[in-house]
């Protein structure tokens, strides 16, 4: 298994990267942030400093959208860092929620989705498209690859992502959920004439590595709050107990009252009063370094080719470092 950590783009950029640059050392293979134009830095110029200061590390976004930039921009970008560095990046993609809603736009449609992905592989790997009625290519590219992971959690979405995508993102580590979404996308995969396993399969959650229960909880409560976004969005279109969406991802909002992206994705989130215990222990991993490693194997067995570590709490340094000194060698090859 492979093992990923997820930051924000806060200020100062060099804490982002040296925190990349830690996690490198640690034997983490993939670096990722959120990207959300208004709330964080721009992360693609903290990438190139990342693949400056490291050797081994993929980078890429816990998602992009494809209207923030549009393909060919997210494209070119990509191509552009990997004839730089390698072919270091990977574009991890979604309908947008933070970026977009906090811009006063809505999400994108799946059909945008679907179309982008296309789009920007192709285009970040030097291939001929059609964008806006045009042919169009970067002549520059050569030997480019960039492989495209969508997030996802609705039945459409998780289609979607079996059907074209190289990769799933799945934000949540409940194991019920992770095997539901897994069969889900794998079925899409088959059903498309598309190879299964081909598709890798990405499990994004905050870690926290202690024997304090009670604040771990309380410094990951805010994925709860965050997951609840995509969930009321699934509620909405489809109902609750519609029996496309398992009860086990729904039930928990029914307290849900609102949500102030000012605060998205951190520890001190006020808005997150709904998420129970129950919920933070699902989604995330909590506990000493034994119940990370259990909760682990569990997801390894369902298929999880990586875990990405969100560390977004007061325990950045030592999750990570606990994670690169007891949890990833008990995964080693």
């Amino acid at each position: 298994m492979d093992f990923g950590v997820v930051l924000q783009a806060d200020p100062p950029a060099s804490a982002v990267v040296d925190l990349m640059r830690r996690a490198e050392r640690q034997g983490f293979r993939y670096g990722w942030t959120f990207d959300s134009a208004v709330l964080w830095q721009e992360p693609f110029v903290i990438y190139s400093r990342i693949l400056e200061h490291t050797k081994r590390l993929i980078v890429g976004p816990m998602v992009t959208n494809p209207s923030t930039r549009t393909p060919e921009v997210t494209a070119s970008t990509f191509a552009t860092l990997n004839e730089m560095y390698g072919n270091r990046t990977v574009c991890g993609i979604g309908r947008g929620d933070s970026a977009m809603r906090v811009a006063g736009r809505p999400p994108n449609t799946l059909a945008r989705l679907g179309e982008a992905i296309g789009t920007i592989r192709d285009l970040a790997e030097g291939r001929e498209v059609e964008v806006g009625g045009h042919r169009i290519k970067i002549p520059w590219i050569k030997n480019g690859r960039l492989p495209v992971w969508m997030a996802a959690y609705g039945p459409k979405a998780l289609a979607m992502t079996g059907q074209l995508a190289d990769g799933f993102i799945l934000q949540l580590a409940d194991p019920f959920l992770t095997e539901w979404m897994i069969k889900a996308v794998r079925q899409a995969a088959a059903d498309a004439g598309r190879d299964p396993s081909a598709v890798t399969i990405c499990v994004a959650a905050p870690a926290y590595v202690g024997d304090d229960l009670d604040h771990a909880r309380q410094q990951c409560r805010w994925f709860g709050g965050m997951v609840g976004n995509h969930v009321a969005d699934l509620v909405a279109r489809y109902g609750a107990h519609s029996g496309m969406v398992p009860d086990e991802l729904t039930d928990y909002i029914k307290a849900r009252k609102g949500y102030d992206y000012s605060h998205h994705g951190r520890a001190d989130n006020p808005d997150t009063g709904f998420v129970p215990d129950a919920i933070v222990d699902r989604f995330c991993l909590l506990g000493p370094v034994s119940a990370h490693i259990e909760k682990l194997r569990r997801l390894q067995d369902l298929g999880v080719d990586q875990f990405a570590v969100y560390a977004m709490h007061d325990a950045k340094e030592s999750t990570i470092d606990a994670y690169g000194a007891e949890i990833l060698p008990a995964f080693a090859d």
